[in-house]
């Protein structure tokens, strides 16, 4: 460790006491309060708005220095509309109904016992996320919303702009009359707090959410010392079935792939059943081509497709992120799971089928975090899924799973109550 880590891990403790005692406070607010937070964060980001950009300046010219991509330098630029529609996100947030205290279950005992099982806050949360400043709004808002305290951890790219978002979400929390230590974010760019947070904070911290590329994922997972919610890929499929509508193929293939192909709702491979494959691929790669996307296939693709590439065994499970994709010839719907269980991540899958039996089938089967039917893999969003907004897209199967919202980042307990009942 370097020499200011013992000072980082006094540091770190701190904020995690702050945000231990914060969470306790939190849990028994009232869902009024934490929305009267979040409009008055909504209306602190507005009014900030020169000093927000003042700050993403000083990254943008940092970032450009150092040779960043413009594909990355896009992620990490704000601008009026960006700050406006995180503005905005906070005020969807704050008009979901109130997570907590929900009754998800209730009965009696023949005995007497009212049981009621309730929504209550995760507790502490820790966030992690690299370059995209505006996670800062949508990563707080969420935690406040559903009673958890967070600790937050931008990207050192981001440092500034997200520490100015940070401010603007501490002033919602002062016009609220709630802890401000609700909301905190860590003062350096030092990695040894990132370990530090991982492996020296389990009492402090309740649950870890990564953000982010594969490294900082994977880093989480294999560091944490908590539990984790959260994806290591996206390795979305999309299944032409024999049934497929050649125009909902073509149209759907083209957006899970190209509408954005750095998300982790972007499709990488795309799976066609044999007796179909002559007919539908010709149009759909047609279409992938002329956006610039690269097709690799495997053999009876290659003698399709004109100009498509030989598929390695790799290609099957990469996540390209980029205008690259992988086709394989399937027999059946069948052979189609098998592959998605041999080579998927978990995230999200869609088939293409008029046909609603094949569908059904292939619904139950796939035991992805998100499976569609005649739909794009890149509405793997909380957002399109009404949630607001979201941290991730969790693939685990223990607590969240699929879009982490502010629903998802709430617990239960078990309320019980008698008339003076004694166990015999």
């Amino acid at each position: 460790m370097t020499k200011e880590a013992p000072d980082i891990g006094l540091a770190m403790t701190a904020l995690g006491r702050g945000a231990r005692a914060a969470a306790g406070e939190l849990a028994n607010s009232k869902g009024e309060q934490r929305d009267l937070a979040l409009h008055a964060a909504a209306e602190a980001l507005r009014s900030n708005e020169k000093k927000i950009l003042e700050a993403n300046r000083l990254d943008l010219a940092a970032a450009e220095k150092a040779g960043m991509s413009s594909a990355m330098l896009d992620r990490l630029m704000l601008d009026h509309e960006r700050i406006e529609a995180m503005a905005r996100g906070l005020e969807t947030i704050a008009a979901l109904p109130d997570p907590l205290g929900r009754v998800l279950a209730d009965w009696d005992r023949p005995n007497g016992l009212n049981i009621q099982r309730v929504a209550v806050p995760l507790g502490v949360i820790g966030i992690i996320y690299e370059s995209r400043p505006n996670v800062t709004a949508d990563a707080a808002a969420l935690c406040l919303k559903s009673g958890n305290a967070v600790i937050l951890r931008g990207g050192s790219d981001s440092f500034e702009s997200s520490h100015a978002i940070f401010e603007c979400m501490r002033t919602g929390l002062e016009d609220a009359g709630i802890n401000t230590e609700a909301i905190q974010m860590v003062a350096t760019r030092d990695r040894a707090a990132v370990g530090f947070l991982l492996s020296s904070m389990a009492s402090l911290v309740d649950v870890v959410v990564p953000r982010g590329g594969k490294n900082l994922i994977k880093r989480v997972q294999d560091e944490a010392r908590v539990p984790v919610i959260g994806h290591l890929e996206g390795i979305c499929h999309v299944y032409l079935h024999t049934s497929a509508d050649p125009k909902i193929a073509r149209e759907v293939v083209l957006n899970a792939k190209m509408r954005r192909t750095g998300i982790c709702g972007a499709a990488e491979t795309i799976l066609v059943d044999e007796d179909v494959a002559q007919a539908l691929l010709p149009d759909v790669c047609g279409a992938l081509q002329d956006a610039g996307c690269e097709i690799r296939g495997d053999e009876g693709v290659v003698a399709i497709v004109p100009g498509a590439k030989r598929a390695t065994e790799e290609d099957w499970t990469t996540e390209y992120l980029d205008s690259i994709i992988s086709i394989r010839i399937v027999a059946d719907i069948d052979a189609a799971i098998r592959h998605i269980s041999d080579y998927g991540s978990g995230h999200t899958e869609s088939i293409i089928a008029a046909d609603n039996s094949a569908a059904e089938h292939f619904l139950r089967s796939v035991d992805s975090a998100i499976v569609l039917h005649n739909a794009s893999t890149q509405f793997a969003d909380g957002g399109e899924f009404g949630m607001g907004a979201e941290i991730g897209i969790a693939t685990g199967r223990v607590h969240a799973r699929g879009p982490v919202g502010a629903e998802q980042l709430t617990s239960y307990k078990y309320v019980v109550r008698g008339a003076g009942q004694v166990r015999p």
